[in-house]
């Protein structure tokens, strides 16, 4: 059943008040049809492809130390960033700083063929547009030569640029109500990056890719032993105006940038036995309206010659979702040592580095149809998506205290080819406490077994049995890499009732949550000698029908599929930093 809206006219009252409708208006339009797409351009307009690269011309830029992989901070056992307390706390430095953005946002490889050379990077993107641009808000560091203020973070120099000098004590005094050494991270995004390929749908997987930016980083600075939690109480407005993006006259002719979210970082050490501490998830709108009262440097480049298209519905969906209240929400953070540990590592990855899977981590572009994995790793890669619920957001296990909400997405599972589990399809209820609600928006005859030899405490559900190969890849746009793979999955988020509940601007955040759970699978695929790759590109209304979803209560948002990877041995794989001189 296909659950189509009126599409309000440009002068419809309902439009022009309620954000909610709007941002529900542009999910339904911006759907995928068996008998017709989501509107774009209809074909790749080369000549005028946004340049990856965002610079701002005039403002100085500070390089960063290119690391080899066994210098100073050597990256911890991938095994250990799942272990509460397992990493040292490591200050912020050069170094430091350096290998946090390395593993965070920084180029990963080349890939070449022919003449053509494009750059992936450590956050996934989706076609690797990479709306995301990443900024810092640093504080006078000791042992750090850089000044207090914003800088924006260039990949391809791994380097940051200047964009303002803040006071010091202003800065000081922005991040006193939270723990020592500091910082702040910030994210928006470049809409036309996506448009420019995807058309109307591109304000999906921007937010997609906020959320595995999210995941990125949150894990980046896992490996530093440093914490990381959303602020997700800041008023956007106070967004806008710390990253910049506020300033019209710094894009003049170039696109602009969507303020997206603000987190902070901190990198003190925590002793066991302590009682955790409670920091805001805020900033004070008047410290950051006075702190950037200050001279701005650069200006930004303008990506693309020409747009063929202004996709209104876009920054309709945007204003609609903008977050303008701003509350005193506050976290109760707990020591990482005092933590529960996530499930149990297999020995085969424990002593392989984080920093090699995360430089090795890329997106299948084909699986070879025959490879399984062992029901333990699927069980293991599903428990790795499970915050424990029964503890509060600051007491979960990384990186699932990054977010500091319950989970609202779920996972209907195809099972192609997992040793020990009978094909099929399945469900995972994140939280365990929503199943009867999520029951209740499902057809009632589907057959809710608990899946075979699941851990206890994993809540996954065995509802049909049968070959699903052909379906996964039907739903996924006729894309064969959903049926090709060990198992494949539709992220069904929980949707009108919680929009309703929370507002239009958690529409944004459920495509973040989704993309922090997709990276880290990314990441457990490769520790698992598989592949795994995000697929956007679904029909949406004929996934719903396969569970008979109710109405508007549940939408897929994302899918994504792991399996055994086939190479494309006609591109070649050059280093991250060799355009530097750096091999």
């Amino acid at each position: 059943m296909s659950h189509e809206l009126p599409i309000p006219s440009e002068d419809s009252e309902s439009a022009a008040i309620n954000p909610i409708d709007l941002v529900i208006r542009y999910h339904v339009r911006t759907k995928h049809h068996f008998n017709r797409y989501a509107r774009s351009l209809g074909y790749l307009d080369w000549a005028n492809q946004p340049d990856p690269f965002r610079r701002f011309e005039g403002a100085k830029l500070i390089s960063l130390p290119l690391l080899m992989p066994d210098e100073e901070p050597v990256s911890p056992a991938y095994g250990a960033i799942y272990q509460p307390g397992a990493i040292p706390c490591q200050p912020v430095g050069p170094k430091t700083l350096s290998r946090f953005l390395e593993f965070a946002l920084a180029l990963s490889a080349w890939k070449r063929a022919g003449e053509s050379e494009w750059a992936l990077r450590s956050n996934p993107s989706s076609g690797n547009l990479h709306p995301t641009e990443g900024y810092l808000v640093l504080p006078k560091i000791e042992g750090l030569d850089l000044d207090a203020g914003l800088y924006h973070y260039a990949p391809k120099e791994h380097g940051l640029e200047l964009r303002a000098k803040f006071l010091p004590d202003a800065v000081a005094k922005l991040l006193e109500p939270f723990p020592p050494h500091a910082f702040i991270m910030g994210f928006t995004s470049v809409h036309w990056r996506e448009a420019w390929k995807y058309g109307e749908r591109a304000f999906r997987y921007c937010n997609h890719d906020i959320g595995h930016a999210i995941g990125a980083a949150r894990i980046a600075a896992a490996t530093l032993g440093w914490n990381m939690v959303l602020l997700d109480a800041v008023e956007q407005h106070t967004t806008a105006l710390l990253l910049g993006t506020n300033r019209s006259e710094d894009f003049i002719e170039a696109e602009s940038e969507h303020p997206e979210c603000l987190a902070v970082i901190w990198a003190a050490p925590e002793s066991r036995g302590s009682e955790g501490r409670e920091i805001p998830l805020f900033l004070d709108p008047v410290l950051v309206t006075n702190l950037t009262d200050c001279p701005w440097h650069g200006k930004a480049n303008r990506l693309s010659l020409d747009h063929a298209v202004r996709w209104d519905i876009i920054d309709e969906a945007a204003e609609a979702s903008w977050k303008t209240g701003a509350d005193k929400m506050t976290i109760q953070v707990t020591a990482s040592a005092d933590r529960l540990p996530s499930a149990p590592l297999p020995l085969a990855t424990s002593e392989v580095s984080a920093g090699q899977i995360i430089r090795q981590r890329r997106s299948a572009v084909s699986f070879d149809g025959k490879t399984s994995i062992s029901a333990d790793t699927f069980f293991r890669m599903m428990q790795l998506t499970m915050p424990d619920v029964a503890l509060p957001p600051g007491g979960r296990s990384m990186p699932w205290d990054v977010w500091p909400f319950d989970p609202a997405i779920h996972l209907m599972l195809f099972v192609h080819r997992v040793d020990g589990l009978t094909p099929g399809l399945y469900f995972l209820a994140r939280d365990p406490r929503k199943l009867e609600m999520i029951q209740s928006c499902l057809n009632h005859e589907l057959n809710w077994t608990k899946a075979p030899q699941a851990p206890d405490e994993l809540p996954l559900y065995w509802l049909l049995e049968g070959d699903a190969k052909r379906l996964a890849a039907q739903v996924s746009c006729h894309q064969e890499i959903a049926g090709d793979s060990a198992f494949s999955f539709g992220m069904l988020a929980e949707f009108e009732g919680l929009l309703r509940e929370r507002g239009a601007w958690w529409y944004p955040r459920l495509f973040w949550e989704s993309g922090l759970l997709g990276q880290v699978l990314y990441l457990e695929a490769e520790a698992a000698g598989v592949r795994a790759t995000g697929i956007g590109c679904f029909f949406d209304d004929p996934v719903h029908e396969i569970l008979a979803v109710r109405e508007l209560s549940l939408q897929s948002l994302y899918h994504f599929t792991i399996g055994g990877p086939v190479e494309d041995r006609r591109l070649a794989t050059l280093p991250p930093y060799f355009h530097l001189g750096r091999k």
